[in-house]
Protein backbone atom coordinates (compact mmCIF):
# COMPACT_ATOMS: atom_id res chain seq x y z
CA UNK A 1 0.00 0.00 0.00
CA UNK A 2 1.39 3.24 -0.73
CA UNK A 3 1.08 5.57 2.04
CA UNK A 4 1.35 9.37 2.11
CA UNK A 5 4.75 10.61 3.42
CA UNK A 6 4.03 10.96 7.04
CA UNK A 7 2.85 7.65 7.87
CA UNK A 8 4.58 5.10 7.92
CA UNK A 9 5.33 1.37 9.17
CA UNK A 10 7.92 0.93 12.16
CA UNK A 11 8.68 -2.24 13.95
CA UNK A 12 5.76 -3.67 12.38
CA UNK A 13 3.10 -0.87 13.17
CA UNK A 14 1.91 2.39 12.00
CA UNK A 15 3.19 5.27 12.71
CA UNK A 16 1.77 8.78 12.03
CA UNK A 17 4.57 11.55 12.79
CA UNK A 18 6.37 10.11 15.16
CA UNK A 19 3.59 8.56 17.42
CA UNK A 20 2.57 4.37 17.07
CA UNK A 21 -0.40 4.51 16.38
CA UNK A 22 -1.14 1.52 18.94
CA UNK A 23 0.57 3.17 21.66
CA UNK A 24 -1.93 6.00 21.01
CA UNK A 25 -5.01 4.00 20.24
CA UNK A 26 -4.39 2.04 24.10
CA UNK A 27 -3.19 5.63 25.11
CA UNK A 28 -6.45 7.89 24.24
CA UNK A 29 -8.99 4.44 23.79
CA UNK A 30 -10.83 3.92 20.24
CA UNK A 31 -12.49 4.83 18.60
CA UNK A 32 -9.92 7.67 17.80
CA UNK A 33 -9.34 10.36 15.32
CA UNK A 34 -5.70 11.38 15.17
CA UNK A 35 -4.37 14.41 13.38
CA UNK A 36 -1.28 15.99 12.75
CA UNK A 37 -0.90 19.72 12.72
CA UNK A 38 2.62 19.00 11.06
CA UNK A 39 0.93 17.45 8.13
CA UNK A 40 -1.68 20.60 7.61
CA UNK A 41 0.99 23.14 8.09
CA UNK A 42 3.06 21.46 5.15
CA UNK A 43 -0.08 21.21 3.41
CA UNK A 44 -0.90 24.71 3.53
CA UNK A 45 2.60 25.94 2.89
CA UNK A 46 2.71 24.01 -0.42
CA UNK A 47 -0.57 24.98 -1.83
CA UNK A 48 -0.09 28.64 -0.83
CA UNK A 49 3.31 28.96 -2.04
CA UNK A 50 2.31 26.76 -5.86
CA UNK A 51 -0.34 29.97 -5.87
CA UNK A 52 1.73 33.20 -4.65
CA UNK A 53 4.75 32.13 -6.69
CA UNK A 54 2.71 33.25 -9.46
CA UNK A 55 1.05 36.30 -8.01
CA UNK A 56 1.51 38.13 -4.67
CA UNK A 57 -1.99 38.71 -4.39
CA UNK A 58 -3.12 35.39 -2.80
CA UNK A 59 -5.97 34.75 0.23
CA UNK A 60 -6.84 31.51 1.46
CA UNK A 61 -10.02 30.74 2.93
CA UNK A 62 -10.32 27.56 4.79
CA UNK A 63 -13.12 25.75 3.80
CA UNK A 64 -14.58 25.62 7.62
CA UNK A 65 -17.18 22.99 7.12
CA UNK A 66 -14.18 20.28 6.26
CA UNK A 67 -13.48 20.10 10.22
CA UNK A 68 -14.77 21.91 12.46
CA UNK A 69 -12.36 21.48 15.68
CA UNK A 70 -10.96 24.50 17.32
CA UNK A 71 -7.58 23.49 17.45
CA UNK A 72 -7.62 22.85 13.46
CA UNK A 73 -8.63 26.74 12.82
CA UNK A 74 -5.82 27.53 15.08
CA UNK A 75 -3.33 25.95 13.00
CA UNK A 76 -4.53 27.50 9.82
CA UNK A 77 -5.10 30.95 11.74
CA UNK A 78 -1.38 31.12 13.03
CA UNK A 79 -0.08 30.69 9.28
CA UNK A 80 -2.54 33.44 8.01
CA UNK A 81 -5.44 31.45 6.78
CA UNK A 82 -8.97 33.17 6.57
CA UNK A 83 -12.47 30.86 6.21
CA UNK A 84 -15.41 30.14 4.43
CA UNK A 85 -17.58 29.90 6.87
CA UNK A 86 -21.79 28.58 6.41
CA UNK A 87 -23.07 29.36 9.65
CA UNK A 88 -23.05 31.18 13.08
CA UNK A 89 -21.02 28.82 14.83
CA UNK A 90 -18.32 28.58 12.18
CA UNK A 91 -17.90 32.10 12.21
CA UNK A 92 -17.32 31.84 16.35
CA UNK A 93 -14.83 28.91 15.81
CA UNK A 94 -13.19 31.55 13.02
CA UNK A 95 -13.09 34.60 15.75
CA UNK A 96 -11.72 32.55 18.55
CA UNK A 97 -8.90 30.88 16.59
CA UNK A 98 -7.72 34.20 15.89
CA UNK A 99 -8.50 35.00 11.74
CA UNK A 100 -9.87 38.15 11.53
CA UNK A 101 -13.42 39.35 10.62
CA UNK A 102 -11.99 40.70 7.00
CA UNK A 103 -10.54 37.51 6.64
CA UNK A 104 -13.96 35.63 6.39
CA UNK A 105 -17.07 35.26 3.76
CA UNK A 106 -19.95 34.29 4.92
CA UNK A 107 -21.34 32.03 2.46
CA UNK A 108 -24.39 29.50 1.54
CA UNK A 109 -27.58 29.26 -0.18
CA UNK A 110 -29.66 29.68 3.04
CA UNK A 111 -29.02 32.31 5.20
CA UNK A 112 -31.25 32.98 8.29
CA UNK A 113 -32.19 36.14 9.55
CA UNK A 114 -29.55 36.30 11.97
CA UNK A 115 -26.92 34.78 9.73
CA UNK A 116 -27.24 38.08 8.05
CA UNK A 117 -27.64 40.36 11.07
CA UNK A 118 -24.27 38.78 13.00
CA UNK A 119 -22.08 39.56 9.28
CA UNK A 120 -23.00 43.16 9.44
CA UNK A 121 -22.42 42.84 13.39
CA UNK A 122 -19.31 41.51 12.84
CA UNK A 123 -18.07 43.32 9.26
CA UNK A 124 -17.46 39.58 7.58
CA UNK A 125 -18.11 40.06 3.49
CA UNK A 126 -20.96 37.90 2.55
CA UNK A 127 -21.49 36.01 -0.56
CA UNK A 128 -24.80 36.74 -1.55
CA UNK A 129 -27.30 33.81 -3.04
CA UNK A 130 -29.70 35.66 -4.81
CA UNK A 131 -31.71 38.86 -4.80
CA UNK A 132 -33.92 38.18 -2.04
CA UNK A 133 -31.35 37.63 0.33
CA UNK A 134 -29.59 40.50 -1.03
CA UNK A 135 -32.64 42.76 0.08
CA UNK A 136 -33.18 40.54 3.54
CA UNK A 137 -28.67 41.84 3.51
CA UNK A 138 -29.08 45.63 2.69
CA UNK A 139 -31.94 45.97 5.30
CA UNK A 140 -30.23 44.35 8.27
CA UNK A 141 -27.41 46.55 7.57
CA UNK A 142 -29.75 49.95 7.26
CA UNK A 143 -30.95 48.62 10.63
CA UNK A 144 -27.71 48.77 12.23
CA UNK A 145 -26.43 51.82 10.45
CA UNK A 146 -23.43 50.05 8.62
CA UNK A 147 -22.49 48.98 5.03
CA UNK A 148 -21.48 45.65 4.62
CA UNK A 149 -18.78 44.47 1.77
CA UNK A 150 -20.31 41.50 -0.52
CA UNK A 151 -19.95 39.30 -3.56
CA UNK A 152 -22.23 37.57 -5.21
CA UNK A 153 -21.86 33.46 -6.39
CA UNK A 154 -21.80 32.80 -9.72
CA UNK A 155 -23.36 29.66 -11.12
CA UNK A 156 -21.42 28.88 -13.35
CA UNK A 157 -22.78 26.04 -15.36
CA UNK A 158 -19.64 24.00 -15.43
CA UNK A 159 -19.74 19.86 -15.60
CA UNK A 160 -16.96 18.67 -12.81
CA UNK A 161 -16.05 15.00 -12.70
CA UNK A 162 -16.82 14.26 -9.35
CA UNK A 163 -19.84 13.24 -7.31
CA UNK A 164 -23.27 14.36 -7.87
CA UNK A 165 -23.70 15.28 -4.90
CA UNK A 166 -20.62 17.72 -3.67
CA UNK A 167 -20.69 18.91 -7.53
CA UNK A 168 -21.91 22.31 -6.44
CA UNK A 169 -21.46 24.49 -10.22
CA UNK A 170 -23.66 22.85 -12.08
CA UNK A 171 -26.88 24.76 -13.84
CA UNK A 172 -29.14 22.24 -11.44
CA UNK A 173 -27.48 23.50 -8.28
CA UNK A 174 -28.77 25.19 -5.90
CA UNK A 175 -26.24 27.58 -5.16
CA UNK A 176 -25.47 30.15 -6.99
CA UNK A 177 -27.05 32.99 -9.21
CA UNK A 178 -26.81 31.63 -13.09
CA UNK A 179 -24.44 33.73 -15.01
CA UNK A 180 -26.95 35.16 -16.99
CA UNK A 181 -28.68 36.58 -14.52
CA UNK A 182 -25.79 37.79 -12.36
CA UNK A 183 -25.60 41.86 -14.11
CA UNK A 184 -28.88 42.43 -12.60
CA UNK A 185 -28.06 40.87 -9.15
CA UNK A 186 -25.06 43.84 -9.23
CA UNK A 187 -26.97 46.80 -10.83
CA UNK A 188 -30.18 46.11 -7.86
CA UNK A 189 -26.93 46.25 -5.34
CA UNK A 190 -25.06 49.30 -6.78
CA UNK A 191 -28.56 50.77 -6.38
CA UNK A 192 -29.04 50.02 -2.69
CA UNK A 193 -27.55 51.71 0.24
CA UNK A 194 -25.99 49.49 2.95
CA UNK A 195 -24.22 46.98 0.48
CA UNK A 196 -20.65 47.24 -1.25
CA UNK A 197 -20.16 45.17 -4.15
CA UNK A 198 -16.89 44.65 -4.68
CA UNK A 199 -16.13 40.78 -5.44
CA UNK A 200 -16.97 37.87 -7.05
CA UNK A 201 -17.54 34.46 -6.20
CA UNK A 202 -18.13 31.18 -7.26
CA UNK A 203 -17.54 26.99 -6.36
CA UNK A 204 -17.61 24.46 -8.73
CA UNK A 205 -17.83 21.25 -6.53
CA UNK A 206 -15.23 19.29 -4.52
CA UNK A 207 -12.95 16.33 -4.64
CA UNK A 208 -12.22 17.72 -8.37
CA UNK A 209 -8.96 15.43 -9.60
CA UNK A 210 -8.91 17.31 -12.67
CA UNK A 211 -7.57 21.32 -13.26
CA UNK A 212 -9.23 21.99 -16.93
CA UNK A 213 -12.50 22.85 -14.94
CA UNK A 214 -11.06 25.24 -12.62
CA UNK A 215 -9.29 26.95 -15.80
CA UNK A 216 -13.12 27.35 -17.38
CA UNK A 217 -14.05 28.64 -14.63
CA UNK A 218 -12.06 31.19 -14.12
CA UNK A 219 -12.60 32.24 -17.83
CA UNK A 220 -15.66 32.74 -16.72
CA UNK A 221 -15.20 34.52 -13.79
CA UNK A 222 -12.70 36.83 -15.94
CA UNK A 223 -15.74 37.66 -18.21
CA UNK A 224 -18.07 38.21 -15.09
CA UNK A 225 -15.51 40.88 -14.22
CA UNK A 226 -15.75 42.20 -17.72
CA UNK A 227 -18.90 43.15 -17.37
CA UNK A 228 -18.79 44.72 -14.11
CA UNK A 229 -16.50 46.66 -14.80
CA UNK A 230 -18.37 48.11 -17.69
CA UNK A 231 -21.54 48.54 -14.64
CA UNK A 232 -18.72 50.21 -12.60
CA UNK A 233 -18.36 47.85 -10.20
CA UNK A 234 -14.09 47.49 -8.98
CA UNK A 235 -13.58 44.14 -8.27
CA UNK A 236 -11.36 43.88 -5.41
CA UNK A 237 -11.59 39.96 -5.30
CA UNK A 238 -12.10 36.90 -7.36
CA UNK A 239 -12.71 33.78 -4.90
CA UNK A 240 -12.77 30.64 -7.22
CA UNK A 241 -13.68 28.58 -4.57
CA UNK A 242 -12.07 24.86 -3.57
CA UNK A 243 -12.69 21.44 -5.06
CA UNK A 244 -9.01 20.68 -5.69
CA UNK A 245 -8.88 16.78 -4.71
CA UNK A 246 -7.17 14.16 -2.94
CA UNK A 247 -6.00 10.26 -4.19
CA UNK A 248 -8.12 8.63 -1.38
CA UNK A 249 -6.92 5.26 -3.74
CA UNK A 250 -3.38 6.11 -4.37
CA UNK A 251 -2.12 2.86 -6.26
CA UNK A 252 -4.98 4.08 -8.68
CA UNK A 253 -6.11 7.67 -8.48
CA UNK A 254 -4.13 10.50 -9.88
CA UNK A 255 -4.96 13.56 -7.96
CA UNK A 256 -3.34 16.91 -9.77
CA UNK A 257 -0.74 18.70 -7.49
CA UNK A 258 -1.14 22.06 -6.03
CA UNK A 259 1.35 23.06 -8.71
CA UNK A 260 -0.17 21.67 -11.83
CA UNK A 261 -3.49 23.36 -10.18
CA UNK A 262 -1.71 27.00 -9.95
CA UNK A 263 -0.35 26.01 -13.74
CA UNK A 264 -3.71 26.04 -14.59
CA UNK A 265 -5.56 28.28 -13.53
CA UNK A 266 -3.10 30.92 -12.53
CA UNK A 267 -2.11 32.17 -16.32
CA UNK A 268 -5.95 32.24 -17.11
CA UNK A 269 -6.32 35.03 -14.04
CA UNK A 270 -3.18 36.74 -15.07
CA UNK A 271 -3.97 36.94 -18.34
CA UNK A 272 -7.49 38.07 -17.70
CA UNK A 273 -6.75 40.74 -15.05
CA UNK A 274 -4.32 42.05 -17.26
CA UNK A 275 -6.61 42.41 -20.39
CA UNK A 276 -9.17 44.48 -17.75
CA UNK A 277 -6.28 46.70 -16.07
CA UNK A 278 -6.68 45.04 -12.39
CA UNK A 279 -5.16 43.80 -9.99
CA UNK A 280 -7.61 42.05 -7.53
CA UNK A 281 -7.07 39.37 -4.64
CA UNK A 282 -7.09 35.87 -5.77
CA UNK A 283 -9.07 34.40 -3.02
CA UNK A 284 -9.06 29.58 -3.09
CA UNK A 285 -11.12 28.04 -0.31
CA UNK A 286 -9.05 24.69 0.26
CA UNK A 287 -10.47 22.65 2.44
CA UNK A 288 -10.08 18.81 1.84
CA UNK A 289 -6.62 19.31 0.47
CA UNK A 290 -5.46 21.24 3.74
CA UNK A 291 -6.75 18.64 6.18
CA UNK A 292 -7.91 15.08 5.01
CA UNK A 293 -4.75 13.21 4.82
CA UNK A 294 -3.58 14.87 8.45
CA UNK A 295 -6.03 12.54 9.85
CA UNK A 296 -6.19 8.56 10.48
CA UNK A 297 -9.16 7.13 12.49
CA UNK A 298 -8.20 4.12 14.50
CA UNK A 299 -10.67 1.44 15.31
CA UNK A 300 -10.85 -1.53 17.17
CA UNK A 301 -11.78 -5.11 16.19
CA UNK A 302 -14.58 -6.55 18.29
CA UNK A 303 -15.02 -9.59 16.75
CA UNK A 304 -14.55 -11.52 13.06
CA UNK A 305 -16.92 -13.84 11.91
CA UNK A 306 -17.64 -15.56 7.95
CA UNK A 307 -21.11 -15.59 6.87
CA UNK A 308 -21.05 -15.23 3.14
CA UNK A 309 -17.85 -13.49 3.62
CA UNK A 310 -15.64 -12.13 6.33
CA UNK A 311 -16.90 -9.30 8.24
CA UNK A 312 -14.07 -7.43 10.83
CA UNK A 313 -16.58 -5.90 12.81
CA UNK A 314 -14.86 -2.32 14.49
CA UNK A 315 -16.02 0.07 17.28
CA UNK A 316 -16.79 2.82 14.86
CA UNK A 317 -19.20 3.14 11.81
CA UNK A 318 -21.01 5.54 9.66
CA UNK A 319 -22.14 7.25 13.12
CA UNK A 320 -17.99 8.93 13.04
CA UNK A 321 -17.65 8.42 9.17
CA UNK A 322 -20.63 8.48 7.15
CA UNK A 323 -18.40 9.09 3.94
CA UNK A 324 -18.74 5.14 2.36
CA UNK A 325 -21.67 4.98 3.23
CA UNK A 326 -23.43 8.37 1.92
CA UNK A 327 -21.06 8.51 -0.79
CA UNK A 328 -19.90 5.44 -1.52
CA UNK A 329 -15.89 6.99 -0.79
CA UNK A 330 -13.13 5.08 -0.65
CA UNK A 331 -11.08 5.14 2.13
CA UNK A 332 -7.64 2.87 2.31
CA UNK A 333 -7.30 0.64 5.99
CA UNK A 334 -4.28 -0.61 7.65
CA UNK A 335 -4.28 -3.01 10.15
CA UNK A 336 -2.37 -0.94 12.43
CA UNK A 337 -0.37 -3.83 14.69
CA UNK A 338 0.04 -5.92 11.82
CA UNK A 339 0.99 -3.05 9.25
CA UNK A 340 4.23 -5.35 8.19
CA UNK A 341 1.86 -8.28 7.84
CA UNK A 342 0.86 -10.48 4.76
CA UNK A 343 -2.77 -9.23 2.92
CA UNK A 344 -4.24 -12.61 2.80
CA UNK A 345 -7.78 -12.36 3.96
CA UNK A 346 -10.47 -10.48 2.06
CA UNK A 347 -12.45 -8.72 4.91
CA UNK A 348 -15.33 -6.09 5.14
CA UNK A 349 -14.63 -4.05 7.73
CA UNK A 350 -17.86 -2.96 9.27
CA UNK A 351 -19.66 -0.89 11.92
CA UNK A 352 -21.58 -1.22 15.30
CA UNK A 353 -24.78 0.71 13.87
CA UNK A 354 -28.12 -0.96 13.16
CA UNK A 355 -27.86 -0.61 9.18
CA UNK A 356 -26.68 -2.95 6.73
CA UNK A 357 -25.06 0.12 4.95
CA UNK A 358 -22.93 0.65 7.71
CA UNK A 359 -19.83 -0.52 5.88
CA UNK A 360 -15.95 1.76 6.24
CA UNK A 361 -14.54 -0.99 3.51
CA UNK A 362 -15.91 -2.85 1.50
CA UNK A 363 -13.70 -6.71 0.32
CA UNK A 364 -9.98 -5.33 1.30
CA UNK A 365 -7.48 -7.83 1.62
CA UNK A 366 -5.72 -7.65 4.84
CA UNK A 367 -3.66 -9.75 7.28
CA UNK A 368 -5.23 -12.40 9.26
CA UNK A 369 -7.52 -10.28 11.70
CA UNK A 370 -8.17 -11.06 15.66
CA UNK A 371 -10.81 -9.26 18.42
CA UNK A 372 -8.27 -6.51 19.89
CA UNK A 373 -6.42 -5.62 16.19
CA UNK A 374 -6.54 -2.54 15.57
CA UNK A 375 -7.62 -0.47 11.88
CA UNK A 376 -6.75 2.56 10.67
CA UNK A 377 -8.88 4.19 8.56
CA UNK A 378 -6.77 6.70 6.06
CA UNK A 379 -7.83 10.35 4.94
CA UNK A 380 -10.24 10.71 7.64
CA UNK A 381 -9.43 14.50 8.32
CA UNK A 382 -12.10 16.14 6.05
CA UNK A 383 -15.81 15.37 6.49
CA UNK A 384 -14.75 12.66 9.13
CA UNK A 385 -16.06 13.98 12.81
CA UNK A 386 -17.67 16.78 11.10
CA UNK A 387 -20.04 15.00 9.57
CA UNK A 388 -20.60 12.79 12.61
CA UNK A 389 -23.36 11.65 14.56
CA UNK A 390 -25.05 10.32 17.67
CA UNK A 391 -27.48 8.01 15.90
CA UNK A 392 -27.74 4.60 17.86
CA UNK A 393 -27.27 6.78 21.04
CA UNK A 394 -23.61 6.32 20.58
CA UNK A 395 -21.66 9.32 21.84
CA UNK A 396 -18.82 10.96 19.65
CA UNK A 397 -15.35 9.58 20.12
CA UNK A 398 -12.07 11.80 20.82
CA UNK A 399 -9.83 13.54 18.96
CA UNK A 400 -6.10 13.43 19.08
CA UNK A 401 -3.71 16.18 17.78
CA UNK A 402 -0.08 15.55 17.25
CA UNK A 403 3.04 18.07 16.87
CA UNK A 404 6.16 16.78 16.88
CA UNK A 405 6.83 14.38 19.29
CA UNK A 406 3.71 15.71 21.52
CA UNK A 407 0.29 14.49 21.33
CA UNK A 408 -2.85 15.84 23.52
CA UNK A 409 -6.84 16.25 23.53
CA UNK A 410 -8.46 18.33 21.19
CA UNK A 411 -11.81 17.43 21.87
CA UNK A 412 -12.65 14.74 24.68
CA UNK A 413 -15.07 11.83 24.03
CA UNK A 414 -18.66 12.31 24.75
CA UNK A 415 -20.39 10.43 27.42
CA UNK A 416 -23.71 9.00 28.15
CA UNK A 417 -24.70 12.44 30.32
CA UNK A 418 -23.42 14.31 26.89
CA UNK A 419 -26.59 13.17 24.75
CA UNK A 420 -28.80 13.33 27.47
CA UNK A 421 -27.74 17.04 28.81
CA UNK A 422 -29.85 19.20 25.85
CA UNK A 423 -32.86 16.93 26.50
CA UNK A 424 -35.97 18.39 28.61
CA UNK A 425 -38.72 16.57 30.73
CA UNK A 426 -41.90 18.30 29.85
CA UNK A 427 -44.18 18.92 32.13
CA UNK A 428 -46.82 15.99 32.31
CA UNK A 429 -43.73 13.57 32.55
CA UNK A 430 -42.41 14.81 35.34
Amino acid sequence: MILPSHLSVRNGRLAIGEHDTVDLARQFGTPLYVTSEDRIRENFNRLSGALTAHYPKIRVLYAAKANGNLAVFRTLASMGAGADVFSAGEVALALASGMRPESLLFNGSSKTPSDLALAVEKGIRVSVDSPDELRQLDAAAAMAGKTVDIAFRVNPAIEVPTHPKIATGLATSKFGIPAGQILDAYREALALEHVNPIGIHCHIGSQILAVEPFAREVEVLIGVARDLIELGVDPKFIDIGGGLGIPYHRETDRAPTPEEYAGAVMPVFLRGIKELGIEPELWVEPGRWLVADSTILLTRVNSVKTAHKAFANVDAGFNLLVRPTMYDSYHAVVAANKADAPAVQEYSVTGPICETGDILAKDRMLPELAAGDIIAVLDAGAYGFAMSSQYNSRPRCAEVLLAGDKAALMRRAETVEDLTAPMVTPPWQE
